[in-house]
């Protein structure tokens, strides 16, 4: 939301500011006469002053339609604006106020969307981890394949809608819900993005758009190869997590074999992945990526997975610099219809600590959409 009332007060002041440069035209033009604008205007200027409006007025449609360069259009409108404003000080000074505004909004939409912001770099990692996902030629899921697996497990994913479609080269998915960091702080409001892959080596992109405080968080997880990372900014500008080591590492391998029982149940068909079947309702799985072997006790209930727990994730201090090890969980429910799949659309993901805070719930989640094999990612 505070996102969008940014982009939207920019909108309005970039074209509202634009036609007021108009004025300025029509009087160094001769278009018509105006009354407000005491100092004469030559028809040189009259033309600087139209080129301003058309700047400023171009710069405001390319942002409302999410254009990658509205910024250029948008320095050269204030660059001309202000120069324009120069010349008539008297009348005009008050435009250099808007202008400072448009100046600090639009330095913060360049840090939030431009060339080094967590978003532009989610959208460089998620392409780049596509062109090496190509799914394969014609291999589906079958029944044979679900024969390699406990009896819950295979039920669930025959449940999911997996056997008969193609094999889950990779996933994305649009998600939105609260996060919290402890139980008894505020909840966040986010929407979040995600683009996984599956193969020799699984990758996990993780984009998410917060707000804590009524300020925008940019939460950016990247999970390539064998090493993880989680960063935060705030406003796009002030760091406030940067958690990387061994310890992020097994975290979000732990995350990484999570995704794979609620989101792409088809993959774990083929996943590293050693079960041993409890009994009826539960199974405890072993997954390996790299160095990090991690398990997990999956609970069913009539066929779905309504549970996750697993004792190998970290939960990590406010700055991410230290990892404290803590049973941690995922209970999900609501399963719903998305394309071909049917797959749990509500989950939590809650932290089993001890005295004072005890078990917590710290996040909640709701499944959006999701696709297989299909399309670009895109945070836009």
């Amino acid at each position: 939301m505070t996102r969008t009332l940014v982009r939207l007060f920019v909108v309005f002041i970039l074209i509202a500011h634009g036609l007021i440069h108009l004025l300025g035209a029509a009087k160094g033009l001769d278009w018509a006469p105006v009354a407000t604008l005491t100092e004469p205007i030559e028809p040189e200027l009259g033309v600087v002053w139209l080129a301003a409006a058309i700047a400023l007025v171009t710069t405001g449609a390319l942002f409302a339609a999410r254009a990658r360069m509205w910024w250029v259009a948008g320095i050269a409108g204030l660059l001309i604006s202000q120069t324009v404003i120069l010349t008539s000080w008297s009348d005009a000074r008050a435009g250099t106020l808007a202008n400072l505004a448009l100046l600090v909004a639009l330095g913060y939409e360049l840090a939030a969307q431009g060339p080094e912001s967590y978003r532009a770099e989610y959208r460089r990692r998620v392409a780049t981890a596509l062109r090496a996902s190509v799914p394969g030629a014609g291999s589906v899921v079958s029944e044979a394949d679900l024969a390699r697996l406990p009896a819950p497990v295979a039920e669930y994913v025959r449940r999911s809608g997996a056997v008969g479609q193609p094999r889950v080269s990779f996933l994305r998915a649009t998600i939105h819900g609260r996060i919290r960091a402890s139980a008894t702080s505020r909840w966040m409001t986010y929407t979040g993005e995600q683009v996984n892959t599956y193969g020799r080596t699984p990758s996990r992109l993780f984009w998410m758009d917060a707000t804590m405080f009524g300020l925008p968080v940019d939460v950016l997880h990247v999970f390539v190869g064998r090493s993880a990372t989680m960063r935060v900014r705030l406003c796009s500008l002030l760091r406030m997590v940067n958690a990387a080591g061994p310890e992020m590492d097994r975290a979000e391998t732990v995350t990484l074999f999570n995704d794979l029982c609620i989101l792409a149940p088809a993959a774990l068909v083929d996943a590293p992945i050693a079960w041993q079947e409890v009994d009826d309702t539960h199974v405890r799985g072993v997954f390996t990526n790299g160095a990090q072997t991690v398990s997990a006790d999956l609970t069913f209930r009539d066929g779905d997975l309504v549970d996750f727990r697993s004792d190998d994730r970290m939960s990590t201090s406010p700055d991410g610099s230290t990892f404290t090890p803590q049973p941690w969980s995922t209970p999900v429910g609501d399963y719903r219809v998305f394309g071909t799949r049917r797959l749990a659309a509500h989950g939590e993901g809650r932290w089993h600590a001890a005295a004072p805070q005890g078990e917590f719930a710290y996040l909640e989640y709701n499944l959006d959409a999701i696709t297989y094999n299909a399309g670009a990612a895109s945070t836009d």
